[in-house]
């Protein structure tokens, strides 16, 4: 699961002016730097860089981390009310996959020079972002379906055209994660169909569901593109391959066939298919709330972040005795 875009949430700002120096960095690697990302070569981990891109992509992959590690919550509670053996599995197997990915992506930004320990600080002090989606309730199983087919459907929206990114470890660790979210997308669209296609109440929840993730779904590919303050520079030095509203209408292109395959009504009286454009128009997204949410004003979102800090503080003893194992070996190889 997955973000593009969240600034520091104070509401929308404006594009910055894209300049080819950062800190008085010598033009030369500058210029080699741009042609080699021009030229479609992948940027290696001891390969010169500069510093806004290596920051550009800290601050994006540990985003891409965290996500993955937060959206193991809302997916989790719900493990022990599945409603059969086979949902439980599933869902078990989902929820270690969400962890798997939050460790790749974490390896990933340690390439570049930071931390895994100031990665997480950086979480459980509120300084480093999330997705928004995350910090929404899930009240019933039909909102676990929902998450399946809206949210990781947006997930992999955003996520295919990162195997092409510029950064090499980045663009490997996404070929992996696409495959698992793929796999995510489709039980949880499977899962819908099996309510859609069950009792009244079934149909009801099925309903409710989509009436509530439909637009937390469409806020996860960020703010439009004139108030991205990051999109100009990630999309010239090819961090990113195609922008915030190109990657949102592509979602709900795909979405609304599928919604009435359901049977379901997408909640939205906009919504009208346009001949001219060959996709949907839809209505205005409300970013007052997009931005309050990314400001840790969600419905759970101080709940997400005390379980995140809890489970962190609960298994230190696991840190603690890995590291010591480890002094132990190093201290008797060394002998």
């Amino acid at each position: 699961m997955y973000t593009t875009e969240l600034d520091k949430g104070e509401g929308p700002k404006k594009s910055t002016k894209v300049t080819s120096i950062d800190g008085g960095e010598p033009q030369h690697l500058v210029d080699a730097f741009e042609a080699r990302v021009a030229a479609d070569e992948f940027i290696e981990p001891k390969d010169w860089m500069p510093e806004a891109y290596r920051k550009t992509l800290v601050r994006q992959i540990s985003q891409h981390a965290h996500s993955e590690i937060v959206g193991m919550l809302p997916e989790g509670n719900w493990i022990s009310r599945a409603p059969s053996l086979r949902r439980k599995a599933i869902l078990l197997a989902k929820v270690q996959d969400e962890a798997g990915h939050g460790l790749y992506l974490y390896c990933a930004a340690e390439t570049l020079g930071t931390s895994r320990e100031e990665m997480i600080e950086a979480l459980h002090s509120g300084k480093a972002k999330y997705s928004t989606i995350f910090n929404y309730p899930t009240l019933t199983w039909a909102d676990i379906a929902a998450i399946g087919w809206l949210v990781d459907g947006a997930a992999i929206m955003n996520q295919v055209p990162l195997q092409r990114t510029s950064y090499g470890p980045y663009a490997r660790a996404m070929v992996r994660v696409c495959k698992e979210e793929s796999f995510h997308q489709r039980q949880g669209y499977e899962a819908m169909i099996a309510l859609a296609n069950g009792t009244e109440e079934q149909k009801r929840m099925a309903q409710d569901a989509l009436n509530r993730w439909w637009w937390p779904s469409l806020m996860m590919f960020g703010p439009p593109d004139d108030k991205s303050p990051n999109t100009e520079r990630s999309m010239r030095w090819r961090i990113k391959r195609e922008t915030n509203d190109e990657l949102r209408q592509k979602f709900v292109d795909i979405s609304v066939p599928q919604a009435e395959y359901l049977g379901l009504k997408v909640p939205d009286p906009d919504l009208e298919w346009n001949e001219e454009k060959g996709g949907y128009d839809f209505g205005d997204i409300d970013w007052e709330e997009f931005y309050a949410v990314v400001r840790g004003e969600g419905p759970v979102a101080k709940e997400r972040l005390k379980a995140r800090r809890d489970a962190w503080e609960s298994q230190a003893w696991v840190r603690e005795a890995a590291d010591a194992h480890q002094a132990k070996k190093r201290a008797a190889a060394a002998a």
